[in-house]
């Protein structure tokens, strides 16, 4: 007789862009977070959803970039990131593309923190003209940063609110983050290939510490020899 499979927990961080209160950038992301809540326990699991507003830590980014200290703020966003089994990400378009402070919070991280983690990507402008800034703008950045982009992006026009199209494609983005989180592709990769990747020595939030600091290539970067 067979068991029912083990209920498994995972953890869920919503990032959000946007600097209204309230943020329609927000709500899109509370729905697609909602939604992966809702279908992952229809399979009987269970999702911890935290959220890390950016309009919150605009200084702390700043100082990020312009001296490479990271405030207890900051920290906090990049634990919650580091510990996420997902991610979803929404921004406004600004200009034609992603707000510069989410662009600025992803350039502070390091490069290891978001490996083969999975995500939805997310934006809301006042035109549907920029529907395509999810995929033609975002995409790009996070599969620099090695991340697991999930295949469906949600992108909401005031006119879409209202739209039974945009339920469907964030029950299709909720499903496939879902599904993603539950194959534990992040924590094999993890387990099993963390090492053939690149990485910096502390770098992954400070994690990374298994580089070979004896190696003749290190020897030289410290000014030493590499004899």
């Amino acid at each position: 007789m067979s068991t029912p499979a083990e209920q498994e927990q995972f953890k869920l961080a919503v990032v959000s862009a946007g600097t209204g209160d309230p943020s329609s950038t927000r709500l899109l992301a509370d729905r697609i977070a909602e939604r992966a809540v809702a279908l992952a326990a229809g399979h009987g699991n269970t999702v911890t959803v935290s959220g890390i507003e950016l309009r919150d830590l605009t200084a702390d980014i700043t100082t990020a970039l312009t001296s490479q200290l990271i405030t207890p703020k900051m920290q906090q966003a990049i634990t919650a990131l580091g510990e996420a089994d997902g991610i979803v990400v929404a921004t406004p378009v600004y200009k034609a593309g992603p707000s510069g402070l989410l662009i600025s919070f992803f350039h502070a991280l390091d490069n290891d923190l978001l490996i083969a983690k999975p995500l939805v990507l997310a934006a809301t402008a006042g035109t549907a003209r920029h529907s395509l800034v999810p995929d033609d703008q975002m995409r790009p950045m996070f599969a620099y940063l090695r991340t697991l982009s999930a295949p469906t992006s949600v992108f909401a026009a005031p006119e879409d609110w209202g739209d039974p199209e945009l339920n469907k494609r964030i029950d299709r983005a909720a499903l496939e983050l879902v599904l993603l989180m539950e194959s534990g592709f992040a924590r094999k990769i993890k387990e099993e290939a963390w090492r053939s990747y690149q990485h910096s020595y502390g770098s992954a939030g400070g994690t990374e510490t298994s580089i070979d600091l004896d190696s003749d290539l290190m020897r030289l970067a410290t000014g030493g020899s590499a004899v």
